[in-house]
């Protein structure tokens, strides 16, 4: 994985940098998801290998970080490695979907994962509870959840199989934990190599690797212009990474849209997730002429496996377009993107960089996650906010609950 920065970087002095370094070097103590690429996973692989193979359909019932990260892994790898089973997942209450998704699944070809960090995830449970209803065989359900919590109890008494979610690890830094690892392991995926990629980011930033100035040198000018730059954009030229960017939005949004812990300033950056080219017909205008407060970072595949070219073939009327003929579609896409680069480097006042994956595998997709969980972390610790906890999400929760015992109450 490379990365390129195209803006003025922060003139920081070697000291400030390694007290930053320093500083998230001491979170390994108490945030968990730092550790993760180094984890036994001794217990995923005999869950794996002991699976009942007569199970065609995955499905995840979780919510936010239960399910957006081993959703951005599935799409990305899909479309080149046949997934062993299919992944299904239950985000939402909106019955029209649930509906919808039923239809796609035999219930007796299909397992289920319960993931809920307390047990008590209102989406989550009211899907499951709807499910159960239809499906009880107890042997058709995993639970990933708190140790302790109402869910592990109820999972133990009806007899399922339960894991646990490592105490120090938040919803969305947990792709990597068996959160992820668990449904994806089952669908055919090489977690040992996302793994490995996670790793690789690892040791590139803590071990002073190739990836520590850079991801320095990023965050610091985040942080540096998070009022005038308050809009962060990843425009991603391959739609295997669509739900990449969903992570993404979640993982940066939730995490750095706080008030600051020393003062009572509400700071953040919007992350904003774009798919290439499609975008460049939508959103690219805004960038290019509209409000200078937003950085962009682009993120584009060195290689696409598929060779597919364009015919040779002149269309009536359609001759000047005849400088297409012959042009693979990788270099195409990639074309579009460079062009992109090269007009808003123009513009000078729009902050870019530029991220290249080597290829479609889990080493890679596994370096971007790691990658992006550090610059957040990095970031968050220079804007002075607690990156992994939501406030501000936990309200809503507790108005919702308070609005359903009054229901309850009244019927």
């Amino acid at each position: 994985m490379q990365n390129r920065l195209y803006f003025n970087q922060i003139d920081t002095p070697r000291a400030d940098k390694r007290k930053l370094v320093d500083s998230i070097r001491g979170e390994k103590n108490s945030v968990g998801y730092y550790n993760l690429p180094l984890q036994n996973i001794d217990e995923i692989m005999e869950f794996a290998e002991r699976f009942d193979t007569s199970i065609e359909s995955i499905v995840v019932l979780g919510i936010g970080g239960s399910s957006l990260g081993a959703k951005a892994v599935y799409e990305f790898l899909k479309p080149i490695e046949q997934p062993k089973r299919t992944l299904i997942f239950f985000e939402s209450t909106d019955p029209l979907n649930i509906a919808d998704l039923l239809k796609k699944i035999n219930m007796k070809k299909t397992h289920f994962f319960v993931i809920s960090k307390s047990g008590g995830t209102v989406e989550t449970i009211s899907i499951f509870k709807y499910i159960y209803a239809k499906n009880s065989n107890n042997s058709h359900y995993t639970f990933i959840t708190d140790r302790g919590s109402n869910l592990d109890k109820f999972a133990k008494e009806i007899g399922s199989r339960r894991f646990y979610l490592p105490a120090n690890v938040g919803g969305r830094f947990s792709v990597l934990s068996v959160v992820g690892l668990l449904p994806l392991v089952l669908c055919g995926v090489d977690i040992q190599l996302l793994l490995k990629g996670a790793n690789n980011i690892n040791q590139a930033f803590f071990e002073e690797g190739y990836l520590q100035d850079i991801l320095l040198n990023k965050a610091l000018f985040y942080a540096k212009n998070h009022t005038r730059y308050n809009i962060n954009c990843i425009f991603a030229y391959s739609e295997t990474l669509k739900y990449f960017t969903e992570w993404y939005v979640q993982l940066w949004g939730e995490s750095l849209g706080k008030k600051q812990r020393h003062s009572t300033f509400n700071v953040g950056l919007t992350p904003i997730g774009l798919i290439g080219p499609k975008d460049q017909h939508s959103f690219l205008q805004l960038i290019m002429e509209g409000t200078r407060d937003k950085s962009i970072t682009f993120i584009k595949l060195k290689k696409f496996e598929h060779e597919m070219y364009i015919p040779s073939t002149t269309l009536p009327h359609l001759e000047s377009l005849d400088i297409l003929n012959g042009v693979a579609f990788h270099d195409l896409i990639n074309m579009q993107c460079d062009s992109v680069i090269e007009s808003l480097k123009n513009q000078k006042e729009v902050p870019l960089d530029e991220i290249i994956i080597p290829a479609v595998n889990a080493q890679s997709i596994g370096e971007l996650i790691y990658y992006y969980e550090l610059l957040t972390s990095l970031v968050g610790e220079l804007i002075d906010v607690d990156t992994y906890n939501q406030p501000g999400v936990e309200a809503g929760k507790i108005i919702l609950k308070e609005k359903l015992e009054k229901q309850s109450f009244s019927l």
